[in-house]
């Protein structure tokens, strides 16, 4: 095992996880909102990471088979990931540039609590029901496939701390941070350092680096 290089595969694999979760969503918004009002916080932030580790695997797995089956596929595959990346990429430098303020629906403790049930039924359904995950986690396999044998799966490992580390710090630190994300400002600046990462990451994949 080449070391530098496994830190490399497991670097990139945390910062491309990073930057394809960290964004304005349904998924980030009630995460966020339950977190703000305490309510089954541990739970919520548990099944996020879990279905983050299962797409992943999966992901690298699925990228691996068609390795194997189609090399010419995976080239391909390649191309609409660097353009793929580079489309989300310019997506976020848009909303960098007509920032909007998140808030979280309901947050008021006044309102009804929501029920374990109730919030595990949702949560599941923001992860696994968004079309949008499963583009991130091909997207994600096929970055994995070109760091090499044996190092796809430092590359993996990277991404789902990178997921464990987003879900717990929005779900848990969410009390202190409802008067920082109220301010578009915010998640301008956020926003702004996504679209540099996923442009990069796109001319990387691109010109096979």
């Amino acid at each position: 095992m080449n070391f530098p290089d496994t830190i490399n595969a497991a670097g990139l694999g945390l910062a491309t996880g990073l930057a394809l979760i960290v964004a304005i969503g349904a998924q980030n918004a009630f995460v966020l909102r339950q977190g703000i009002r305490g309510e089954h916080v541990a739970a919520i932030v548990t099944i996020c990471a879990l279905s983050d580790a299962v797409l992943i695997a999966a992901g690298i797995l699925g990228t691996g088979a068609l390795i194997a089956a189609a090399p010419t596929a995976v080239v391909i595959l390649r191309y609409v990931g660097a353009a793929f990346l580079v489309t989300y990429g310019i997506m976020a430098a848009r909303r960098a540039l007509n920032p909007q303020s998140l808030t979280a629906e309901g947050s008021s403790p006044k309102s009804g609590k929501r029920s374990l049930a109730a919030a595990i039924t949702t949560v599941l359904a923001l992860t696994w029901l968004n079309p949008h995950v499963y583009l991130d986690i091909a997207l994600l396999g096929s970055i994995a496939s070109a760091q090499g044998s044996g190092q796809e799966w430092w590359f993996g490992a990277g991404a789902i701390l990178g997921s464990i580390l987003w879900f717990a710090s929005l779900g848990f630190g969410a009390r202190f941070l409802k008067g920082f994300f109220s301010r578009p400002r915010s998640w301008q600046l956020l926003d702004g350092g996504i679209a540099v990462t996923m442009v990069a990451l796109g001319a990387g994949l691109a010109l096979g680096s």
